[in-house]
């Protein structure tokens, strides 16, 4: 069976990977598929940098503004809703441009990643949960760390639901971070993989903007209205960076300059964290977005570099 070329066009936060995205997918006929862990969250737009409807310019935009905050979407749901909309921009005659920078979301569709064989059963959840109560998520996160350090440094110990999910898939006999290793690829789909980069004082400095433009454009009274409408701290979707520190300030935690200056923080260690991931596709081909004084040629360079990868699926 011919395999289906899934252009994959990813990078740290605040890279610029909307605008090339969008032009790519205007000169390829290509729909695209949001790979971004906040984005697919309703009413969730200031701190999610979701891309406005005007900045879409007519391109097809999937898995953007799909659930309510109280949802809780996995990797596993991205897999299936995504593996859903590829079969359908393929059969429209397009080609599917996955773009985003949740690194899991990536590698649930170039690799083989069957999450169906990691479910574990209720009774064990049951007791993860009743262990919680009696002993605190603190408890529950240093459990986590000895039996899979990985998993534990990469989710927050705050997120009580996730470290409850990975303690679920290690006691069940596998780790999360398998998952991440030595995976085959996934037989379906032939990915061409690029990732945008920049010089670190350069991405530090365009993160450090993008975090002031959230707050000119009214992320506290995103978070306000989020909580006026019954979402509450503890989901995962307000767990986000951004949102978990203002919320933070608003409870009396954080100064404003503090919750604004963790957030530049956070999120600049989050694009360390990206990089590191990204750097594990050993056939990503990488643009660096500094050397680029004319956007039109960058442009140019990235189409013809798909259009080469294409014509050998």
């Amino acid at each position: 069976m011919k395999k289906i070329p899934l252009v994959i066009l990813t990078g740290p936060t605040a890279v610029g990977k909307t605008n090339l995205s969008i032009q790519l997918a205007k000169n390829l006929n290509m729909d695209i598929i949001s790979a971004d862990s906040m984005q697919i969250y309703k009413y969730m737009d200031i701190g999610s940098a979701k891309v406005k409807t005007d900045e879409m310019q007519g391109i097809k935009h999937y898995l953007i503004d799909e659930v309510n905050p109280d949802f809780s979407f996995s990797v596993s749901e991205f897999q299936k809703r995504a593996n859903n909309y590829i079969d359908e921009i393929v059969k429209n005659n397009k080609i599917p441009l996955v773009t985003g920078g949740t690194g899991l979301y990536l590698n649930s569709l170039i690799y083989n990643m069957d999450f169906a064989k990691s479910d574990a059963d209720n009774k064990l959840r049951e007791s993860l949960r009743l262990e919680l109560e009696e002993k605190g998520i603190d408890y529950m996160h240093n459990k986590l760390k000895e039996l899979d350090e990985e998993a534990a440094n990469r989710i927050h110990k705050n997120n009580t639901k996730r470290v409850i999910r990975a303690l679920e898939v290690c006691l069940s006999g596998k780790k999360m971070s398998d998952f991440s290793n030595d995976l085959k690829l996934n037989e379906k789909y032939e990915p061409i993989i690029i990732v945008l980069n920049r010089d670190r004082s350069h991405l530090y400095k365009r993160i450090d903007m993008r975090v002031d433009l959230m707050i000119k454009e009214g992320l506290e009274d995103e978070v306000k209205k989020l909580i006026s409408m019954g979402y509450t701290k503890d989901l995962i979707s307000m767990q986000g960076i951004g949102y978990k520190e203002i919320i933070k300030y608003l409870d009396g935690e954080y100064s404003y300059d503090e919750a604004i200056e963790i957030i530049k923080r956070d999120s600049r260690r989050y694009a360390k964290r990206q990089l590191t991931w990204f750097r594990r596709y050993k056939d990503a081909m990488w643009f660096d977005l500094d050397e680029y004084k004319d956007e039109k040629i960058l442009l140019n360079d990235v189409i013809t570099y798909i259009e080469k990868k294409v014509n050998l699926v």
